[in-house]
């Protein structure tokens, strides 16, 4: 194994980590979805659709268009590959992370009365998990009796309900089932959400754990410092560098030196000489959603302007890097205008930006993934904006394609 990576190798060895080098299927099918997962490990979900909902990004950008039924089979259906919970943040997980993430359950339930968001309320509790034992999987619309809504704070106004229900669930005493087509969260009883074999399953001891989200972050960053490590899964410092060093130990985990700071490269990874990418990366993809990282193997800086007000926003609302190669080499500000009419939507481009040395065929590469996207998106054209320094190039390259 190397002793240093150059940035241009840990860029590939990211890269092919994360699935970018997988020979794609003509038609993706469960197995072509659950391959990608197995590179990805988790699929953060935000509420955000202003083009598409984020967990269901990162697998077309690795599988190009596929039917996102693949991916609500896997979270909604039996046999459940998939369930929610916080495993980076809210996130897709393999269901097989569930006693994993017992750990993680109980130092939620020892914060038990110390939660500001949520009141120490056992009796609504109990009352809740009765009605959903009851019911069976219902949303806190469904099961809320009518409690006024906190108007002191911006935030999500959420209903007692709702806060108590979120607490059971990062508890572990109720699991999500699904999500409704409001994108409300359907809560239900464990049992009836996971297969028994994985509820039956013994807890593994907190090392175990620690070493288990680890190694799945190593194998799906490929290369990383202990801070992308910890991040993947959002876990303590000491408990990942703990787990980092006895992988080190185990010949799991590799050092390597790349632009002279201490990485570790894991020890299947693959080092690939070329990575031919071309795709549009969600703000969440796991290759940018750690900033720092991102910037050290891009040399791209990024950051999501969603909540910064518009007249202050530098490259846009929604926008996405894009990836061609081993490089990130520029990003545009995207929204799926849809329509009512079959067929009548458009994907409009509301900012493209070059990123300085972009390749000469970055408009056209561009232009064609756009009208790639559009089409998996049921849009039917796509519509060039007149705004950041690539905008002129793009619209000539989407005209003449």
């Amino acid at each position: 194994m190397p002793e240093r990576l150059t940035l241009a190798q840990a860029r590939r060895v990211a890269l092919a980590a994360q699935g970018f080098l997988d020979k794609p299927h003509s038609t993706p099918t469960m197995r072509t979805l659950q391959r990608t997962l197995e590179r990805t490990g988790v699929l953060q979900v935000d509420s955000v659709n202003v083009l598409q909902r984020a967990h269901y990004m990162p697998l077309y950008s690795r599988m190009g268009p596929y039917d996102v039924e693949l991916l609500r089979r896997a979270a909604e259906r039996r046999p459940r590959r998939l369930v929610e919970y916080w495993a980076h943040v809210q996130a897709l997980m393999p269901v097989e992370l569930w006693p994993v993430m017992q750990h993680r359950m109980a130092t939620y339930r020892a914060k038990r009365g110390k939660w500001g968001f949520v009141a120490d309320d056992r009796e609504l509790e109990r009352n809740l998990l009765a009605e959903i034992r009851e019911r069976g999987a219902s949303t806190a619309r469904d099961l809320d009796d009518g409690l006024p809504r906190a108007k002191d704070n911006w935030g999500w106004n959420w209903s007692e309900t709702r806060k108590t229900l979120d607490y059971l669930y990062l508890t572990g005493e109720v699991a999500i089932a699904g999500r409704n087509g409001r994108f409300e969260i359907r809560y239900d009883l464990p049992e009836r959400v996971l297969p028994a074999d994985v509820l039956d399953r013994p807890t593994p001891s907190l090392p175990d754990a620690n070493r288990e989200l680890v190694r799945r972050a190593a194998r799906s960053h490929g290369v990383a410092t202990v801070q992308d490590l910890r991040d993947y899964y959002r876990m303590p410092v000491a408990d990942t560098a703990t787990a980092v060093a006895e992988l080190v130990e185990a010949g799991e985990l590799v050092p390597v030196t790349v632009a002279g700071r201490q990485w570790y490269l894991h020890a299947e990874a693959r080092i690939p000489r070329r990575v031919g990418a071309r795709a549009l990366l969600s703000p969440f993809d796991p290759v940018v959603w750690e900033r720092a990282r991102t910037e050290a193997l891009f040399d791209f800086r990024y950051r999501i302007e969603i909540y910064v007000p518009a007249d202050q926003r530098v490259h846009g609302y929604y926008v996405l890097p894009f990836l061609l190669r081993d490089r990130i080499v520029a990003r545009v500000d995207l929204k799926a205008d849809r329509q009512f009419d079959a067929g009548a939507g458009r994907l409009v481009v509301r900012a493209a930006y070059a990123e300085p040395g972009a390749p000469e065929d970055t408009a056209d590469e561009l232009a064609a993934e756009l009208r790639r996207l559009a089409g998996w998106l049921g849009l039917a054209s796509v519509t060039i904006e007149p705004r950041g320094d690539l905008a002129p190039r793009l619209g000539r390259a989407s005209a003449a394609g």
